[in-house]
């Protein structure tokens, strides 16, 4: 329980300076219904957590969007285009980058957006998701010219705004230590790493804290994590969880009104 009391003594430190602690939670690479997909909503729904669904448009099912339907609390953001590396080793792993034409790349990027607004409706969120994390930063300001009202990414944001009508709303803790053999990354590494950024976001502009999962990825130790980490965050003072829709608030319109 040692590490545990490490995230209340930081909820304390947020309650001392009169303040109140965001978190968020987002998993990515959704493509369809499924076993893990239910096992994911369902601590959603059982502890009452708004949930960030990433959903891959290119490769997003009908199934995917009935399973959803019924399902309260429960965004979806657009998750690059076909989660596809265009990159050449030892090039890092991305698919919105300059590697083709930025024309070629954008236009994908709103064949996928046509694809979620036909599957999820109003569910979707006009809330950019790199795969890997990765974006060419050449192309960032494109994002609000079609209609993107903002983005996510991991690590702390260089900025509120990167450009004019775009919000940036990142995650901070990834549950599964991929270079370790892609399986949990372990309590107390995990623990740490939400303590961490809770305390940069309370010396700085308050950030949200995002906490980033992969259902299709997790092991039975990460799975037991996360549904502990949404029972005890819901114990503790000056934490409160908000859903996508609720962040990206400000900057989520309506894309018909574009100008």
């Amino acid at each position: 329980m040692s590490r545990w009391q490490a995230l209340a003594d930081e909820a304390a430190r947020w309650r001392e300076a009169g303040r109140t602690a965001q978190l968020w939670w987002r998993d990515d690479d959704a493509v369809d219904a499924g076993e893990a997909l239910d096992r994911l909503l369902a601590i959603a729904r059982d502890l009452a957590t708004p949930l960030a669904l990433a959903v891959v448009p290119a490769r997003a099912t009908p199934a995917l969007a009935s399973r959803l339907a019924g399902e309260t609390d429960v965004d979806v953001l657009q998750h690059g285009y076909a989660h596809t590396n265009h990159a050449v080793a030892p090039e890092k792993k991305i698919e919105i980058g300059l590697q083709r034409p930025a024309m070629l790349t954008l236009g994908e990027l709103g064949t996928g957006w046509m694809a979620l607004e036909q599957l999820f409706g109003s569910r979707a969120l006009p809330v950019m998701v790199p795969p890997w994390n990765r974006i060419s930063p050449v192309l960032v300001p494109t994002l609000p010219e079609i209609g993107y009202r903002g983005l996510s990414t991991f690590g702390p944001r260089p900025r509120v705004h990167p450009v004019r009508g775009l919000l940036q709303v990142n995650t901070h803790v990834d549950l599964i230590d991929w270079k370790g053999g892609r399986r949990f990354a372990g309590e107390e590494t995990v623990i740490d790493a939400l303590v961490t950024a809770l305390a940069r976001a309370r010396a700085g502009d308050g950030e949200p804290v995002g906490v980033l999962s992969h259902h299709l990825a997790m092991d039975a130790g990460a799975w037991d994590f996360l549904r502990s980490l949404w029972e005890i965050t819901r114990t503790l003072e000056n934490i409160r969880v908000l859903g996508a829709r609720g962040l990206f608030t400000a900057e989520v319109r309506d894309r018909g009104g574009r100008g």
